[in-house]
């Protein structure tokens, strides 16, 4: 008994440790550059699970609690907007238990985040869902409503970006589309498209330019997340951890190399 008290304050005091150089180091790489858009790639979910012997939705529920974690940890480092690739529109073509799990994940962690924002509301953070909604189930899309009916008042603090169900040659065919309507509804606009208009018809038009791409899970490809805001000044990382592994430590050697590349490029 005697020792498991000794046990359980040492993991007590040593959690508490961790806490506090947590805040620290936050606290430090906060005073230098610090990107304004971050974006994930979840991947590893289905890996995660098979290595733990766990059925795939554990994987998937356990990749949530780390991207809520992440989400904290760049509120708290300053980050303005985090963008989320959830879900693919290809996707769809895994099996129907698989996909009807990932439906009741989004709807329960939409519904909570609807009922009493937690993490939203703590940070400000206003929900953004990102991709075709049609393809999604009814009660999703219910949720998804909801969600963001709770946290529309959040416009200037920051933007949580969950993409689903979204693919980026979708997200650009899409604004080509809408520009050429845009166009030949209103004759008073110049016929020439630019990258200006297409850029603003991107379902992510109003996020801030993407700094930083991780992808977890050791595959390198950007499997069609993003292919359009990545294209210029983004720095891609890549992660061998499978994303619920992925964590705080893992993450902070990615804000040190991308202030040592800021710092670089300054004159």
């Amino acid at each position: 008994m005697a020792l498991q008290l000794i046990s359980s304050s040492l993991g007590w005091i040593s959690t508490k440790a961790e806490s506090k150089a947590r805040h620290g180091l936050i606290s430090v790489l906060s005073a230098g550059p610090v990107p304004k858009h971050v974006a994930f790639i979840l991947d590893g979910n289905r890996r995660y699970a098979r290595s733990k012997h766990k059925a795939i939705k554990d994987g998937h529920y356990e990749g949530f609690w780390a991207l809520r974690k992440m989400l904290e940890v760049c509120m708290n480092l300053g980050v303005k907007c985090v963008s989320a690739y959830v879900f693919s529109i290809e996707n769809f073509k895994r099996s129907p238990e698989e996909v009807e799990a990932l439906m009741d994940l989004a709807e329960e962690k939409l519904l909570e985040f609807a009922r009493q924002g937690e993490i939203l509301d703590k940070y400000g953070i206003r929900l953004v869902v990102v991709g075709r909604w049609e393809l999604l189930p009814e009660r999703v899309q219910v949720a998804a409503r909801k969600a963001l009916d709770r946290t529309q008042h959040n416009e200037n603090r920051a933007i949580f970006n969950m993409c689903f169900p979204y693919t980026s040659r979708e997200e650009i065919a899409n604004a080509v589309q809408e520009t050429i309507r845009e166009r030949l509804e209103d004759d008073s606009l110049d016929e020439k498209i630019t990258v200006e208009d297409l850029e603003a018809h991107l379902r992510t038009a109003g996020s801030p330019p993407l700094d930083i791409l991780i992808r977890t899970s050791g595959v390198k490809r950007l499997s069609d997340y993003m292919l359009w805001q990545c294209s210029e000044d983004t720095q891609i990382q890549f992660s061998s951890k499978y994303w619920p592994d992925f964590g705080f430590w893992d993450f902070i050697p990615i804000i040190l190399d991308y202030q040592r590349k800021v710092w670089a490029t300054q004159p």
